[in-house]
């Protein structure tokens, strides 16, 4: 794993979970395939594996870098910019 230079702009604890599923695919009467956490504002979006696709969507629209996975038992993070696990 590497260190991208978005790693150190990121809020220092990790912003709280606004939600705990995608409120996206909830309001949509889908269901996330797994989690992502931005790790910007707290976000939580579906994966790209899901029909929405609403973490990449919310990197889209606020260009907040980086999320990890909100899965129980996965402790790994992912630079949209970068296009790299960090």
């Amino acid at each position: 794993m590497s260190v991208c230079p978005h790693v150190s702009d990121l809020p220092r604890p990790e912003p709280a979970p606004l939600s705990e599923t995608c409120l996206e695919c909830r309001a949509a009467g889908t269901h996330p395939v797994q989690l992502r956490l931005c790790l910007s504002c707290g976000h939580v979006g579906c994966c790209d594996s899901s029909p929405g696709r609403h973490a990449t969507g919310h990197y889209q629209e606020t260009g907040h870098p980086v999320m990890r996975s909100f899965e129980a038992g996965e402790n790994w993070r992912w630079c949209f910019t970068d296009g790299s696990i960090v």
